[in-house]
């Protein structure tokens, strides 16, 4: 920390990416078929009926991505394995191909000084384990902890940080209730089952990752929203508090308490799902971490709704500027997530493991993309993460979402989050000017940000 930037000296200036996002290679190097492969070939499921078959190509291209990467003097870099590429039929050896491929680009990024925080689950479930039942069997959760002990001892010795799950919530609620996001099932007790399993899941593969790389330093992912009510009126609150409980404190509450909120419990009681929970089951989900990683988007401002039988409320119209995704700009929000984390929860290291915006770029006639709007939202949440390290928040690292434009799930390649543009026809990059906007940024530790 220095009197021109709230930033200290070792903070963690990272990206993040995620394999099924941009890895491509479908059905090479012994690549088994996940959820979204299967998902995303199935018409209507997909904006323009994209699919990650090819994506970024960076199963070829790494090289170039990680040279990128180093030219912009990333800190971290936060990269998914591929359950479906390591442990194609969900259990079993580990793909030997897979190992290599991966072994190769994590002693990349080591030569390169770039420090690795690796993800097992970033939602590319092996499809033959959706086939047994998928995140709604308890067996699934048995499966990942499988996987990510082999997967720590195959690549432990060049990982700097694990991250066993990210976003439950979405696996869970998206995936298995909105239907929005593979496997596509829309099933209110069977997404409660899985957000049971993917928090047990989590604790089993900490164990596990803990035990097969004693050194391993692991933590969490979890997203977190900042949700307000639309005004004082008790069914409003009340609104807001089943919502903050449906989206936040059903996963925050398990790692950090070892328990389910009570609420949450009570207003899920006719579902009969938490029958998933077993003796033994929330101290596993709860097992230690060397950080806690958050990931955030949204603010939601919300109202009572009695015709929504999920949580009894909707959400407004954002009334600030919004994001190409139509989500709201409101940096002060990830100040208070931030803050109340830390005030509620944990004094662990925490790293915004996601952070960022899609915007419509555009490319000028030289080929340049002034993505001013993205300079001006990660400036602003940057300095809002430096206002919550003033206020005693022990903020570690900043990770970027993303690295590279890339396949953005159910909006397929009409989204673009990227630093860098990627050319889907020609695979070609071009650094944004958000790119160099945040090279500026590290290399100041922060100076360079905006003052107020």
């Amino acid at each position: 920390m220095t009197a021109t930037s709230p930033f200290p000296e070792d903070f963690l200036w990272g990206a993040s990416t995620a394999a099924y996002q941009i890895e491509g290679a479908a059905a090479e190097g012994g690549r088994g078929p996940s959820i979204w492969d299967t998902f995303s070939a199935t018409p209507g499921n997909v904006k323009g009926g994209d699919t990650g078959e090819v994506a970024c190509d960076h199963y070829h291209r790494w090289r170039e991505d990680f040279g990128i990467a180093a030219g912009l003097g990333l800190k971290a870099y936060r990269m998914s394995v591929s359950w479906a590429r390591l442990q194609p039929a969900g259990r079993g050896d580990l793909n030997p191909v897979a190992v290599a491929f991966y072994r190769e680009q994590l002693a990349d990024l080591r030569d390169k000084g770039i420090r690795s925080a690796v993800t097992l689950y970033h939602w590319d479930l092996p499809q033959v384990l959706e086939d047994e039942g998928g995140w709604p069997e308890r067996a699934t959760a048995e499966r990942f902890a499988d996987y990510a002990a082999r997967t720590a001892r195959a690549l432990g010795d060049l990982v700097d940080e694990w991250i066993p799950v990210n976003e439950a919530w979405c696996a869970a609620f998206l995936g298995y209730h909105a239907g929005v996001h593979a496997p596509g099932r829309q099933d209110r007790t069977a997404a409660l089952r899985a957000a049971h399993h993917l928090n047990l899941g989590h604790g089993l593969a900490v164990a596990a990752i803990r035990e097969a790389a004693p050194n391993a330093r692991v933590g969490s992912a979890v997203i977190m929203t900042d949700i307000e009510a639309a005004t004082d009126k008790p069914a409003d609150r009340e609104a807001a508090r089943l919502s903050d409980g449906g989206g936040n404190r059903l996963f925050l509450d398990p790692l950090f308490r070892g328990s389910y909120p009570e609420d949450m419990l009570r207003h899920f009681a006719p579902t009969g799902a938490f029958d998933a929970v077993l003796p033994g089951d929330m101290e596993t989900v709860a097992a230690p971490l060397d950080f806690v990683g958050v990931n955030h988007y949204h603010r939601f401002v919300v109202e009572a709704d009695p015709a929504d039988t999920h949580l009894g409320n909707r959400s407004l119209p954002p009334t600030n500027p919004v994001t190409g995704f139509g989500w709201e700009i409101n940096p002060d929000s990830l100040q208070r997530v931030l803050e109340r984390l830390s005030a509620e929860y944990t004094d662990l290291p925490v790293h915004i493991t996601e952070s960022g915006a899609s915007f419509e770029d555009t490319v000028g006639p030289d080929g340049s993309v002034d993505d001013t709007d993205r300079v001006d939202y990660l400036d602003g949440y940057m300095r809002a993460a430096g206002r919550a390290i003033e206020n005693g928040v022990n903020l570690r690292g900043y990770f970027v979402w993303s690295l590279l434009d890339n396949f953005e799930w159910g909006e397929g390649y009409s989204k673009r989050f990227g630093l860098v543009r990627v050319d889907y026809a020609t695979q070609e990059r071009t650094l944004k000017r958000s790119a160099h906007w945040y090279r500026d940024v590290i290399a100041s530790g922060g100076a360079a940000l905006r003052r107020p």
